[in-house]
């Protein structure tokens, strides 16, 4: 492998990791220079240690075996934790005597894709870190000395139980659950073994192809089989996880989906009921709902921008215990690491259903009631996104309109309220809109294609 100056295609380096085309956009060869790249930033912070851990895509052994000794020839020590999801690489990097991680992954991408996520320190990597791999790998200024020991460290039981130490529940529960072949799947497997009531596991066996479907939960075509599965199992909830699983999926007995903000009213009313007056984080994609109902459970919301990376920053600066994503990241600083866990979160869940007197479908049906959109994705290019966010926000600023622009543009009406932002990972521009009623909602939409319209963005039929 080029040992020397290394260029990586443009569109591999992302705002939270590094991702591309097998064969395509990304080699073993740039999986080599991410271990250097990487390794050099680790041994400029003082660190000596690396856990590296991948997951179940067909390409992952081969780049993670790259990025090793890209790891190694920095002269830093390499501990393999193995395959498994992106937060047993977390939980090691936060049990194992480490200054960093590094895990192959393509998250919920197609299988044809593959990536990096990193850990510097116990902190998210992100932004210009991950830029500045790029550079140093371009420049071939890489940190040397002697190859540094490999060693494996397998972390897959002792993260099953520190996951199934937080359960604490009343109830036996029946639940489904499914990887989508992905790589919760081994964990997912174990872990429900030590859980009481009735588990169903479906898609459990870790396969790169995805042959069932799609592992990604925010869509709800990839939820059919875990809904029909509930109902012939007349099961109480069921659970589903994202390809890498740091993202959870749920659907209530009656195969109703409940999203990221709505688990995290549920979320929050359970730990602010133990830390009153905390400050709960939550993505400009969600639901006002949430943001009310954190106020009236006596908790102080806080609106904050999208992206994994961002969320956990945000966390470990303000010290909330419990932060969460539409797109079903959650957070939970309270009585576990702060970084977004799909299995933790699913313990959490199951722990607070089991220990109430209701059903998940009964505390889905006292969630007070709106009308909204799904997420609304539409191209854009790479140019003009940010552009058409920045031009939407001075015109709505001049007309006085009620604008929060942490992340995009989130305008208040009478009716509610709708979204414009720029994606940091593809090139498209997200919308969303919710109001009190179908009236209401038809207006917001219509606000928001005026906007589109006045910078030259066709609105999407929805």
């Amino acid at each position: 492998m080029g040992k020397a100056q290394h260029r990586f295609n443009p569109t591999a380096i992302r705002e939270y990791d590094i991702r591309g085309v097998v064969g395509g956009t990304l080699s073993a060869d740039d999986a080599y220079a991410v271990g250097r790249g990487f390794g050099t930033v680790v041994k400029r912070a003082g660190g000596s240690k690396v856990a590296a851990g991948y997951d179940g895509r067909l390409s992952s052994p081969e780049l993670e075996a790259a990025v090793v000794e890209g790891l190694s020839d920095c002269g830093l020590a390499v501990l393999r934790v193995g395959r498994g999801p992106t937060p047993m690489l977390y939980f090691a990097v936060r049990s194992l005597p480490t200054d960093g991680g590094i895990m192959v992954t393509g998250s919920h991408n197609p299988p044809e894709y593959n990536g990096f996520k990193m850990m510097l320190g116990k902190g998210a990597f992100h932004g210009q870190a991950i830029r500045e791999i790029s550079e140093i790998a371009a420049a071939g200024a890489y940190a040397g000395g002697p190859k540094g020991p490999v060693e494996e460290r397998p972390v897959m039981a002792a993260y099953v139980d520190r996951l199934s130490q937080d359960f604490r529940g009343r109830r036996p529960l029946t639940v489904v659950w499914d990887a989508g072949n992905g790589a919760a799947g081994e964990a997912m497997t174990k872990l429900a073994s030590r859980l009481p009531g009735r588990h169903v596991l479906i898609f459990g066996e870790i396969d790169g192809r995805f042959p069932n479907h799609h592992p990604d939960p925010t869509v709800p075509k990839n939820l059919v089989d875990l809904q029909a599965k509930v109902a012939a199992e007349k099961a109480d909830l069921g659970i589903a996880f994202d390809g890498d699983g740091d993202r959870i999926g749920v659907v209530d007995a009656e195969g109703r989906i409940l999203w990221g903000d709505q688990l995290m009213v549920l979320f929050a009313r359970e730990v602010l009921e133990g830390m009153p007056g905390a400050t709960v984080i939550a993505d400009v994609k969600a639901s006002q709902v949430l943001f009310d109902e954190i106020t009236r459970a006596g908790g102080k919301p806080l609106m904050w921008r999208t992206g994994h990376s961002l969320i956990k920053a945000k966390m470990a600066e303000t010290g909330a215990p419990l932060a969460g994503e539409m797109s079903g990241h959650i957070f939970f600083a309270d009585r576990y690491y702060g970084y977004d866990d799909a299995l933790y979160a699913a313990v959490r869940l199951l722990g607070l259903v089991s220990r109430g007197s209701e059903s998940l479908a009964e505390l889905r049906d006292r969630l007070p009631k709106v009308v909204n959109t799904p997420e609304l994705r539409f191209p854009c290019s790479e140019e003009r996104k940010f552009a058409v966010v920045e031009e939407t926000a001075q015109r709505l600023k001049r007309a006085g309109a009620d604008v929060n622009d942490i992340d995009g543009v989130r305008v208040r009406t009478a009716d509610g309220w709708w979204l414009l932002r720029a994606s940091n990972t593809q090139d498209v521009l997200v919308a969303r809109c919710e109001a009190a009623n179908e009236a209401g909602l038809d207006r917001l939409k219509a606000a928001l294609s005026a906007q589109l319209a006045a910078s030259a963005v066709a609105m999407p039929k929805f």
